[in-house]
């Protein structure tokens, strides 16, 4: 089957899925799509109980899509411009302090958090589990996907300090917990004990190096746009923006997702005000803004799809079981500990710490990550932890956090 037949199935199953959630269900388009594939994978299971062996075929079709492929060094890049391209620069930077704090403690501390949580706890049950892949889990999970909670803090019009540091937040965890999980990768597949001076300066060099990269970049294309007016050609321009830098970063070996934030930063605040028409303007973003819409139907449909292909024992499912408060609590103590330093000078919103917490949604690039790790008995834990994780917080986190932010807003306003 050619590449060309597998994005033709995963587009259509969207386009389907997306219809049935529209029509019938009527839930925000991520959750929804997620719920109807997840519906769709438990029917190819029980039919092929009743001798309708239709898994099979469909558990061959989806092996063949690389996941971590499709979405690290493909969709996510795509994703992130998109997402920076709307960020106003000036209230990032106004929040720029708070927006480090809660990336640093909610990724890093996180990865921590989780990793020796889970490592205690595993060993409690006698599930062997080693420290440095408990830290690779804590990595690979810490990375939050709000795009639902976004769009429902947009539409009730919450307090645009919220969102800012919401969208902050989302727009760099990202590329941090993806730098952080590399490097613990790096420590379990090379083989020898962790050094922590190679850790930080592995870190520096993603981090800093990606950043630097996306600036450079992005004010390459700014000068081009400038020079110009034409729309078509000026959408061209950032789409060859986006896959010439993160190619180039992943090239030195640098942080392709932290220098894709960068340029889009960048494009999306200058390019937008000082290089392009009012028409450009538009029909960037209603580029941008479709191609988002298409990607993520695409990523949530795999997502649910990967249920087919699945099979955990039952230490499985008990690590699982522990996983999801583990990863609760630790998001928990991870965005308490920064909005407790800023309410000591006056920047925490009210309620932030609960909607932070409940709104952290894990999406796809925790499944992409944990599908990366080499095959094991640990990739197999890990796999199951991190499913059990991202279905939980789409299905039950997604559902509930609307009446979370209702009556949130409500009590401010009372």
């Amino acid at each position: 089957m050619s590449l060309f037949d597998l994005a033709a199935i995963v587009l259509s199953l969207a386009a389907i899925f997306g219809y049935v959630n529209y029509r019938f269900l009527g839930l925000p388009t991520s959750i929804g799509v997620v719920l109807v594939s997840l519906l769709f994978s438990l029917g190819l299971i029980a039919a092929q109980h009743l001798g309708f062996d239709l898994a099979t075929q469909a558990r061959g079709i989806i092996e063949r899509i690389n996941f971590d492929k499709a979405l690290m060094h493909g969709m996510l890049g795509f994703l992130l411009f998109a997402g920076a391209l709307n960020v106003d620069l000036k209230h990032l930077l106004s929040d720029k302090w708070s927006i480090a704090l809660f990336v640093g403690i909610g990724v890093i501390g996180s990865t921590f958090i989780v990793g020796l949580l889970m490592w205690a706890g595993l060993g409690v049950m006698g599930i062997d589990l080693p420290l440095v892949y408990c830290l690779v889990f804590g990595a690979l999970i810490s990375p939050t996907d709000p795009i639902a909670v976004l769009t429902l803090l947009k539409r009730l019009r919450a307090p645009k300090a919220l969102e800012t540091k919401i969208a902050g937040e989302a727009l760099f965890n990202d590329g941090v917990g993806v730098v952080v999980f590399l490097t613990l990768h790096g420590l379990v597949t090379g083989g020898g004990e962790p050094s922590w001076t190679q850790v930080g300066g592995l870190f520096l060099i993603e981090s800093a190096g990606g950043i630097t990269l996306g600036l450079a970049f992005g004010w390459v294309t700014f000068v081009l746009l400038r020079s110009i007016d034409n729309y078509e050609l000026e959408v061209l321009l950032t789409l060859a923006l986006v896959t010439g830098v993160y190619a180039l970063a992943e090239t030195l070996h640098t942080s392709g997702l932290l220098a894709i934030v960068a340029a889009g930063l960048l494009v999306g605040n200058h390019g937008r005000h000082l290089a392009m028409s009012d028409l450009t303007r538009q029909r960037l973003d209603q580029f941008w803004e479709m191609l988002d819409s298409i990607l993520n139907m695409a990523l949530f449909v795999m997502i649910g799809l990967e249920m087919v292909v699945l099979s955990f024992d039952e230490s499985h499912w008990l690590a699982a079981g522990l996983a999801i408060p583990v990863v609760l609590t630790a998001r928990l103590v991870s965005v308490s500990i920064p909005a407790t330093v800023l309410r000591t000078r006056g920047g925490a919103t009210p309620h932030l710490v609960k909607i932070m917490t409940w709104g952290g949604l894990r999406g796809g690039i925790s499944v992409a990550l944990a599908l990366s790790l080499p095959p094991g008995a640990e990739r197999a834990t890990i796999l199951a932890m991190t499913y059990a994780v991202v279905v939980f917080s789409l299905l039950v986190q997604g559902l509930t956090v609307s009446a979370l932010i209702r009556h949130a807003l409500k009590q401010d306003l009372a």
